[in-house]
């Protein structure tokens, strides 16, 4: 198995064979571009400098001295496979060139507790799916009854709906608990408050690399070629604002206050190892949408809540990318069969993961079956929704043999809504 010099234990998340990239940031210098390795994030600006990347494709542009990964995304399949190849290389107990030089390591490596990691890229369009036919069964089953849970087009095509890219953040980010309209089930008139009902949604996102011109669609086959690489997402969802907004259009302020999503973009090449086939596709899809290999991976997929001030966490989902029916390729192809042109840095993501038991549901809305069934807490204590002070982490990794490729984490605490009187100025408004 191959090894670096620096040390990575069997349940780190980032050994050799991961290598994500991400944006970070040490007090007082400009942010930049690093990879990271064990506890470490080798700065990738200063190995670009040294001229240590000469021959794969981004030479002479400072490409890794970018705020953001979108110069990096725009160049495409070959050259993401060129520099991991020379990250690699130059990683390996073999390789003396860093391995030796201390100097140099001092300078180009940082412990990852001192460094602040920042959103990876300037996101221009974010587009969410809903591609787990457990979750859209579940969602489907509680509003609609088992007989009509998915609806007629569910198996034809990945439904989707576009979000907010300014409102993605990243992991570490307090959000605020949103306010807005809701309908109590005993009042014919809409009320105004902080969401009673607020939600995450477990989910894997994948940032978009070179693009396509506009009215030029993206075959299915050569999707996986404009994908840079996946990350963690939390699409936090205030459910009660999103019943009573959601008809004729769908969601749209139970969806556009806050989306985490974790700071490590792991390269789709790091994943070959895990590929794997998906659900069974019945009735067969369009050929469009015909992928013709395996499309899934197999990702493992955790969920811990933590409330505020007792350090005592609670596993509450545990579940796997690979029961996602609708593939990353597919989602792709089908957002562009108009001809709809997405660009470097645009991030799409799967909808919420869930499986077919209670304890791979993706969602709470899911797990407490709509507030009917609370989730006993570590500790003593239930949740039927996410309470103020309370800590939501999604980990995931894929298990090879005696290494892990992992995400690392995405964290967020849930803050208290803001008064209603700073909202509306009325004193007679607060409800709270």
């Amino acid at each position: 198995m191959k090894k670096s010099f620096i040390e990575t234990k069997p349940e780190s998340h980032f050994p050799i064979q991961n290598l994500p990239y991400g944006i970070f940031k040490v007090t007082g210098q400009r942010p930049r571009v690093g990879t990271a390795i064990g506890d470490y994030v080798l700065d990738l600006s200063l190995i670009e400098q040294a001229g240590l990347l000469d021959g794969t494709g981004v030479e002479g542009k400072n490409i890794f001295s970018s705020p953001s990964l979108n110069p990096f995304m725009a160049l495409g399949r070959s050259v993401w496979s060129s520099v991991r190849s020379k990250l690699q290389y130059l990683l390996d107990e073999n390789t003396s060139i860093l391995r030796d030089d201390n100097n140099f390591r001092v300078q180009a490596f940082h412990r990852m507790e001192d460094v602040t990691m920042l959103l990876p890229a300037e996101i221009g369009d974010y587009t969410d799916f809903y591609a787990s036919k457990e979750h859209a069964t579940n969602v489907g089953t509680m509003f609609r009854g088992k007989d009509n849970a998915l609806m007629p087009n569910w198996t034809h095509l990945p439904i989707g709906y576009h979000g907010r890219a300014s409102s993605i953040v990243p992991s570490g980010t307090p959000v605020r608990r949103p306010l807005g309209q809701r309908k109590p089930k005993d009042s014919d008139y809409p009320v105004f408050g902080p969401c009673t009902q607020l939600d995450f949604e477990l989910e894997i996102g994948w940032f978009i690399g070179p693009g396509n011109n506009l009215g030029e669609p993206i075959p299915v086959q050569q999707a996986e070629d404009h994908v840079f690489g996946l990350v963690l997402v939390n699409d936090w969802s205030a459910r009660d604002i999103q019943a009573w907004e959601y008809q004729p259009l769908g969601p749209f302020l139970a969806k556009n206050f806050a989306t985490s999503i974790s700071p490590w973009v792991l390269p789709l090449e790091a994943l070959e190892p895990f590929r794997t086939a998906g659900p069974k596709q019945e009735p067969e899809p369009l050929p469009y949408l015909q992928q013709g290999k395996n499309g899934s991976f197999t990702i493992n997929l955790e969920v811990y809540l933590t409330p505020e001030n007792t350090g005592k966490e609670t596993r509450i989902t545990k579940t796997n990318f690979n029961y996602m029916y609708w593939s990353i390729a597919q989602q792709v192809a089908h957002h562009t069969i108009t001809g709809c042109n997405i660009r470097p840095g645009d991030m799409q993501a799967s909808g919420t993961i869930s499986g077919p038991h209670r304890e791979e549901r993706g969602s709470m809305l899911e797990l407490s079956w709509r507030g009917t069934q609370p989730v006993q807490l570590n500790g003593g204590g239930e949740r039927s929704w996410i309470e103020d002070g309370d800590t939501l982490t999604i980990s995931g990794w894929c298990q090879g043999d005696g290494y892990r490729i992992g995400f690392g984490e995405v964290s967020g605490q849930i803050l208290p809504a803001h008064s209603e009187t700073n909202v509306t100025g009325n004193e007679a408004a607060v409800k709270i």
